[in-house]
């Protein structure tokens, strides 16, 4: 409908342009035509200058509703964007409770388990002493024995753990002997109890026998603590099949030469564990540690490269291990080694951190994809003056060059907390699970070893013996732990 602002102008107009004409007839004499003609161009400009003057104003107000409206656009979106970050973080929270809540529950169900073992046992052994209380014979002293470490059982991240075996080397004959199969030993060596010679006498003889073994330790992230990454952690076992930290051979291995067939052997292990372990899912990695030796070694290193580049499908998924100081002091042929090896698709991590002066931009041409660093160096309030950049900067400065940061040694959930704060992805340390043997092939997902590999163990560790009776039950191989640990201590 035409408004009525509008009606009364275009009276007013034709009234003003009458007036116009009837003023010219009457007062300048101009005749009836003309003073027609005169008035009719007044109207005509009256109605082109409305015409035009409301169309300016229509496209102003028009230009103010479009402003309003990208506005209110804006905000909407202002408004999704932060309801979106919101149910990200209900979720997160919720994938967090969940993951606690199922801990628990194993935790609680492992316990369980430990106690109604404990209950058969002692039936078995009132049993026992009923029967030889019956025979007029002495009861025996109950001999305690060293409970054997748990076999780790490897688990991808939200699936069961794969049950982990020896399979056959996936390199040429000329790396290493094929593996045998070991059962967990029970026993650490001393750290004191060897001198020098030895040690060295000890090392020659288990690698020539094939005694290196590889226990594993694994990365979760944070804060949802999913297994992410395993680190393959060096061990040596001795004629009695006692474990040797890696702590207490190092150096004596690295002084005789003998580093380079250990990384050899270890670099073997971590393959054969890798392939199994991508079989359930293809996107965890494992850790592989490499001494500055081999590096440097011509004739090691090139044995080594050719095993690498026989799985180079693998590269993605093992990552090479060095030491800070490894980095700092690379000479010409370490460098091009480490080259080499990046052309090839590897990554690379450093490890041993001493301090947090690094040069991300650097290391990130070199190939190194992760640093670990101590959780107790991240959280030292000295680093902030001596460093150049404060530790909770650190993550964020890494993630520019495509570097995550991986805090290790964690070992109290106040320090979960605080790397929280520090926006660290990965953590490493006794607090989620400690260095762990592989799990013996047909072991149980959830049990440990069959009842006849405990005996086989037992009987390889030489620590047990064949039992009588009911008493020949084998004994649970998980570590007892809370309550059930109690009632077994009394």
């Amino acid at each position: 409908m035409i408004r009525i602002s509008t009606i009364f102008i275009a009276i007013c107009m034709v009234l003003v342009a009458a007036s116009l004409g009837l003023v010219l007839y009457s007062v300048a004499g101009i005749s009836g035509t003309e003073s027609a003609i005169v008035a009719l161009t007044a109207l005509t400009f009256l109605i082109l200058y409305n015409a035009v003057s409301m169309r300016l104003r229509d496209r102003s107000d028009v230009g103010g509703q479009i402003a309003d409206l990208s506005r209110g656009t804006a905000d909407l979106a202002r408004q999704v964007a932060e309801f979106g970050r919101r149910l990200a973080a209900i979720e997160g929270r919720i994938a967090s409770s969940n993951s606690t809540n199922s801990d628990r529950i194993q935790s609680v169900v492992g316990e369980i388990n430990e106690l109604g073992g404990l209950v058969r046992q002692l039936a078995a052994t009132v049993s026992a002493h009923e029967d030889l209380l019956a025979d007029g014979t002495p009861a025996p002293i109950p001999v305690a024995k060293p409970e054997p470490e748990a076999p780790i059982d490897l688990m991808t991240m939200g699936e069961e753990r794969p049950v982990m075996a020896e399979e056959r080397p996936v390199t040429p004959s000329s790396l290493t002997a094929a593996p045998r199969p070991a059962a967990a030993p029970t026993v650490h060596a001393p750290a004191g109890g060897r001198n020098q010679t030895q040690m060295l006498a000890t090392l020659r003889n288990a690698i020539d026998e094939n005694r290196i073994d590889i226990f594993l330790q694994p990365m979760v992230t944070l804060p949802q603590r999913k297994v992410r990454f395993y680190e393959a952690v060096t061990r040596v076992r001795d004629e009695r099949d006692q474990l040797i930290a890696a702590e207490e051979f190092i150096s004596i291995a690295e002084a005789s030469g003998l580093i380079g067939r250990i990384d050899t052997m270890v670099m073997l292990r971590c393959v054969q564990v890798l392939r199994r372990l991508m079989v359930r899912n293809k996107e965890v990695g494992v850790f592989c540690n490499v001494a500055a030796s081999t590096l440097g070694n011509s004739t090691t290193f090139a044995q080594c490269l050719d095993f690498l580049e026989a799985n180079r499908a693998l590269a993605p998924s093992l990552v090479l291990e060095f030491k800070q100081s490894t980095f700092r002091n690379l000479g010409p042929a370490e460098t091009e080694n480490l080259a080499a090896l990046a052309q090839r698709g590897f990554r690379f991590s450093i490890d041993h951190v001493t301090d947090l002066r690094i040069e991300p931009r650097e290391l990130a041409d070199r190939g190194v994809r992760f640093i670990k660093v101590p959780a107790t160096l991240l959280l030292d309030p000295r680093q902030a003056s001596t460093s150049d950049i404060h530790p909770s900067d650190l993550s964020d400065l890494l993630g520019r060059f495509g570097i995550d940061l991986i805090a290790e040694r964690i070992e109290g959930e106040r320090a979960v907390v605080d790397l929280l704060d520090f926006d660290v992805r990965f953590g490493q340390g006794f607090l989620f699970a400690p260095p762990r043997p592989l799990r013996p092939e047909g072991a149980s997902a959830t049990g440990g070893a069959s009842p006849t590999q405990a005996q086989d163990t037992q009987g390889s560790n030489g620590s047990g013996t064949q039992s009588s009776g009911a008493t020949s039950a084998a004994s649970p191989p998980q570590r007892i732990t809370g309550n059930a640990a109690l009632a077994r201590r009394v």
